[in-house]
């Protein structure tokens, strides 16, 4: 009998490294001679023949069922990629070792999707089927299906039709279980009577009764039979931040859902369809819930509760509904459709029109041109957005400038968009120093606009005399100003203009130019000066809505032919600048030198430049290269093609998405503003708390209560009475107007407690 000693073994040293891989610290895999073999700690788990994929399967299947190793060690020592080695676990678990032994290539008795059938599969797809209706009538699994559909160039949430409108499917089980369901539905789900709810024709439907569990919606949604989910609403006590269903009256009157339909058509067939995408967003806005982010420190199911719905959209899943939107390329359009409603709405504060740029600071590690931020008193790397406020510092609708243009350039675009938004009447814009161009003001008039702006550049001083004390009643409010009003020549005397000055109490002139001489001297000031509102406005929407906020972190490339001024130039400037210092520097020195030249020792001129000759050397010396840094200025061009000066692709932020976020926001600033306006007939101190109360208001705790034709919103009693019988009155007001909830038929009731 041999002794264990003397027994061969299976494997020697192996003096080749490339046959030991190391799975982990305890666990070997060699291979010699068309054999290999799997330890652990020197004990053989397991030994196969090369080529052997079956037993291969087994050993790595052990190694991480046993707890030797992991998925991602074992599948880096056997070299195939973890998901091999999780499919192996799975046939394992499901057949056995039989299971291992599946051969390579395409399953058998698995129907394959013929490539004749691609003109059926994007038919199908087109007319709206969703996959799994598509797979079920071919008769393959709906993976084949989304494969083919990917093959053929199809993008997942992505518009193929202008209006981004999908139809539903139409599984006959489905659909006449759906259709029988309507009749079903629960009082509170009753559809609405609005065509334009759903872009496929059909009329919304529900077949969940409980509001709090929204499952059978879900898979309505995922069998693509619904556009947007039916909202119901589960009554309760005490609903956190329910206040703000006060603002849906508002937002109602503002078109937003309409016009988003309109524009858009539909982002389905989705649970969380357009209607409640744009309705979340508007509704974070006016809950001060500043970024998609921020949703992770709200309840989903208490912002749903706000929705009608068991659970609000999550942080993924709105971010992908703005992409899906975005992809539309149709913000601008949007924004002008809700100005163009706004404008009908507000016409009588459409005379005056105020135009200002605002300067978005970016952060990030893309080159984008530079802007000067007036409130840092810095030029730093940022996007200009050009926005449009009515007479009463409302907004109409927001440009993002191209690199950052100044208000002259930016000007005749906006006069273009105003024209035809607005039509054939008479506006005129007010803006600040910043579009001070006589030559432009020219155009403007010529092109039927009149003017508003403050005077640029030194003027004279007008004679205390000349001015004169003016008062009159305007909007409401009682102005008094100390003015002087005169004709003013621009352009060597071939435009004339008016001008209002006004006299400060510091004796401070303040020079205001107009072509309206239809207006007393003291509207045109109070017009002037209420140019404050739109920076109010600005200050209000970075503050309380982050208007400065990035909507992604997206670029797109961007004019590489535009030109910029040339930085060679301008470092030569700068050279040339320090040249000229020390050349008057010198010649200063020569000259004090030649001031307290002692007489009695160098009694003539000759005398003393042979004495301080160096000094004249020196002169010299700098006078050359003055003259020589002026000419290699001479030969760069003032300004060269953008693409010459940045390295790399020239890019500019992506504009859609933020675009898209800004209209929307300025929906939710209208819609605020009305509140304050229906608020202000009721509170005292409207002009410096309304809005306050309003905000006070929109995040209180409110009661639902739930009927067959109304959805009761009763909030609780404010800090104050006084602040609460203001709410009441609010609450009436917006109980006369009769608002529906937007996608249902349940009529919006208000009431304010009674305090305890």
């Amino acid at each position: 009998m041999a002794r264990p000693g003397d027994l061969p073994e299976l494997f020697s040293q192996a003096s080749d490294p490339a046959s030991l891989v190391h799975i982990n610290g305890r666990c070997l895999l060699q291979t010699r001679d068309e054999r290999r073999v799997v330890s652990m700690l020197g004990i053989v788990l397991a030994q196969y023949a090369v080529g052997d994929r079956m037993s291969e399967a087994h050993a790595m299947v052990n190694l991480v069922e046993q707890g030797h190793a992991d998925q991602n060690d074992v599948a880096r020592a056997f070299g195939h990629s973890p998901r091999t080695v999780r499919r192996a676990q799975e046939r394992f678990a499901q057949g056995g070792l039989a299971a291992l032994a599946r051969t390579i290539g395409y399953p058998k008795g698995r129907r394959r999707l013929p490539q004749t059938r691609d003109r059926l599969v994007s038919c199908l797809k087109t007319e709206g089927r969703s996959n799994y209706e598509i797979a079920r009538r071919i008769g393959v699994t709906e993976k084949a299906i989304r494969k083919q559909l990917k093959r053929l160039g199809w993008r997942t949430h992505l518009p193929e039709q202008p209006g981004l409108a999908l139809t539903h499917g139409t599984d006959p089980n489905l659909s006449a279980f759906a259709d029988a369901s309507v009749e079903n539905t629960p009082a509170s789900a009753s559809p609405t009577a609005d065509p334009n709810l759903s872009a496929s024709g059909k009329a919304p439907l529900s077949l969940d009764h409980d509001p709090g569990n929204r499952a059978m919606d879900r898979l309505l949604a995922r069998a693509g039979l619904i556009d947007d989910a039916l909202p119901l609403f589960r009554p309760g006590m005490g609903v956190p931040r329910a206040g703000v269903l006060l603002a849906i009256p508002a937002l109602t009157k503002t078109g937003v859902f309409d016009c988003a339909k309109l524009v858009f058509g539909d982002i389905g067939p989705a649970f969380y369809g357009l209607r409640t995408t744009v309705l979340t967003l508007i509704l974070m806005a006016l809950l001060r819930i500043k970024r998609p982010e921020a949703l992770k420190e709200h309840a989903p199911s208490n912002l749903g509760r706000l929705l009608g719905l068991d659970r609000a959209p999550e942080v993924k899943t709105l971010r992908r509904k703005l992409s899906a939107l975005a992809a539309c390329g149709r913000a601008v359009e949007f924004g002008r459709e809700l100005a163009r409603r706004r404008i009908e709405a507000r016409g009588d504060a459409i005379g005056f029109l105020y135009t200002d740029g605002h300067v978005r600071v970016y952060h990030g590690k893309h080159p984008i041109p530079k802007a000067h931020v007036a409130r840092m008193r810095i030029a730093m790397p940022a996007t200009s957005d050009y926005w449009v406020n009515d007479r009463d510092g409302e907004p109409l609708f927001v440009v993002t400038a191209e690199a950052n243009a100044g208000m002259v350039r930016m000007l005749p675009p906006l006069l273009a968009e105003i024209r035809a938004l607005i039509g054939e009447r008479r506006i005129t814009i007010v803006f600040d120093r910043g579009g001070w161009s006589p030559k432009l003001f020219r155009d403007i008039i010529d092109q039927g606009f009149d003017i508003l702006t403050y005077r640029k550049g030194r003027s004279p001083k007008i004679a205390r005399s000349r001015f004169r004390d003016h008062s009159a009643v305007i909007d409401g409010r009682k102005i008094a100003y100390t003015l002087s009003d005169q004709g003013v020549a621009l352009l060597g005397g071939s435009l004339r203009l008016r001008q209002v000055t006004r006299l400060s109490e510091d004796g401070h002139q303040t020079q205001i130019i107009t072509s309206r001489r239809d207006l007393p001297a003291v509207e045109v000031a109070y017009r002037m000066f209420e140019r404050w509102r739109q920076e109010n406005f600005f200050k209000y929407l970075r503050e309380e809505y982050a208007l400065d906020a990035l909507a992604d972190h997206q670029f797109e490339a961007a004019d590489p032919a535009r030109s910029v001024p040339n930085p060679a130039r301008y470092a030569l400037d700068h050279k040339l600048r320090l040249a000229r210092l020390e050349l008057q520097r010198l010649a200063s020195q020569y000259g004090l030198d030649a001031l307290a030249n002692v007489e009695t020792k160098r009694r003539t001129m000759r005398g003393f430049k042979i004495a301080a000759s160096a000094g004249g050397r020196a002169i010299a010396a700098a006078e050359l290269s003055v003259a020589q840094l002026e000419r290699r200025r001479s030969r760069l061009p003032h300004r060269v093609p953008v693409s010459q000066v940045v390295d790399g692709q020239v890019v500019r932020l992506a504009t859609e998405r933020k675009h898209l976020t800004n209209c929307l926001k300025m929906v939710a600033y209208q819609a605020e503003g009305e509140l304050v306006r229906l608020v202000g007939e009721h509170y005292r101190r409207a002009e410096d708390e309304g809005r306050t109360l309003v905000q006070t208001a929109l995040a209180a705790a409110a009661d639902l209560i739930v009927t067959k034709t109304e959805l009761r919103v009763v909030l609780a009693p404010l800090s104050s009475q006084h602040r609460s019988t203001a709410v009441a009155a609010l609450c009436a007001e917006l109980n006369a107007g009769a608002t529906v909830f937007p996608g249902t038929k349940l009529r919006l009731r208000y009431s304010v407690a009674a305090g305890v």
